[in-house]
């Protein structure tokens, strides 16, 4: 069994010059391709047929031995590609767009070979990525071990969305089969809409970009349309499962509230040992079992943020500012002090998840906060 290496920086990669997407105009009159169509009609699930495989697109055959992975697929994690913002809708740019990708990940990363499961263009082409994604997604057992997001791997699927949307948002083409896309990894591998989260949820990175990622409540109403869930099924908060193998903004979020519980932690998003060891002794006095791998779960974060409100300050309320501004608020600054700004940052995030937007962070809230999703998000729009 070979495993890849760790993630290099594609982005940096890619802006040094490897693998950028070629850039051409084409009309405005498009064929999309069926997965855009079949968004329009979401109870009807499309099967896979209509994604575009790996022998179809042309890829080159793995570097090495591909693995499929022993435990069970429990998330949808989506990224953006930092490629350039196309004009060109066509299905020979997605075909160019996969080639590009599996050539920057290879030769530029010295991948085994496409690190994503599937990828989505702007014309709303979705292609397979990893080699036998597409077999398992058929098969809806298990999935490969990609190589998109380190510590997730082997657990969660993988959609690559090409583009860059810091400041800029999708096109329609390509959020429509998005959706087509997660509700069919949703009924394959039976995870919900609730399951979907971005790449920055569990790596230091800018993927999937700000102005993408405020979508994202939308993005799971559609999905959570599609599949047909009933509001019911949907627990009061899903937590991120962070662990000791992710290292990101949210990691950084929990050695705050450590820290505000009196743990002596470095603040500093990477889950080193001693925040494996104050996470598991949190679990320990709180009655809660004690994970082996410090997973973050949702009992441990419900007991571990405190409420907060105007007249808050410290650990607690930092770390609420940090990640406002790592996810684009950026008129909020890391003071520790429950300042103007921050309570309107935080009253912008409420609205967008379906939450009282009162600017308080309640056990809601912090869910939102740490990139989590809450059930009155789906009674919203």
């Amino acid at each position: 069994m070979q495993f890849d290496h760790p993630e290099l920086d594609r982005r940096t990669l890619l802006r040094a010059g490897l693998g950028a997407a070629t850039v051409a105009v084409v009309g405005t009159d498009l064929a999309f391709p069926a997965a855009a169509r079949a968004a329009a009609d979401p109870g009807v699930d499309p099967g896979v047929d209509w994604i575009i495989g790996c022998d179809e697109w042309g890829a080159r055959p793995p570097a090495g031995p591909l693995a499929v992975s022993a435990i069970p697929t429990n998330k949808i994690i989506v990224h953006h590609m930092a490629f350039p913002n196309v004009t060109d809708y066509s299905r020979e740019q997605a075909v160019a767009l996969a080639q590009d990708c599996q050539n920057l990940h290879m030769d530029g990363n010295r991948w085994s070979d496409t690190g994503q499961h599937f990828t989505v263009s702007r014309g709303g082409y979705v292609l397979e990525g990893r080699r036998g994604s597409l077999e398992r997604l058929a098969a809806g057992d298990r999935q490969m071990i990609s190589a998109h997001c380190p510590g997730e791997n082997g657990r969660a699927i993988g959609i690559e969305n090409e583009g860059t949307y810091v400041t800029e948002t999708p096109p329609q083409a390509l959020l429509d089969s998005l959706v087509t896309l997660c509700a069919t990894i949703g009924r394959r591998y039976g995870l919900h809409a609730h399951d979907i989260f971005g790449h920055w949820d569990f790596r230091a990175t800018a993927c999937p970009g700000a102005a993408f990622y405020r979508q994202f409540p939308e993005l799971r109403r559609r999905v959570f349309r599609a599949l047909g869930t009933d509001i019911g099924d949907v627990p009061a908060r899903r937590w991120p499962d962070l662990w000791r193998f992710v290292n990101s903004p949210t990691v950084r979020v929990a050695q705050y509230l450590l820290a505000h519980r009196g743990y002596a932690v470095p603040v500093n998003g990477t889950f080193d040992s001693a925040t494996v060891t104050a996470v598991q002794d949190w679990q320990a006095r709180n009655g809660l079992p004690v994970d082996i791998d410090a997973t973050l779960t949702g009992p441990t974060w419900e007991t571990l943020a405190p409420e907060l409100d105007k007249d808050a300050a410290g650990a607690p309320v930092s770390g609420a500012q940090f990640i406002l501004n790592s996810k684009g608020y950026a008129d909020v600054a890391v003071t520790g002090e429950f300042d103007h700004a921050t309570m309107k940052a935080l009253q912008d995030l409420q609205r967008l998840h379906g939450l009282t937007p009162n600017g308080k962070v309640g056990t809601g809230t912090w869910c939102a906060l740490v990139g989590g999703v809450v059930r009155q998000s789906f009674r919203a729009g």
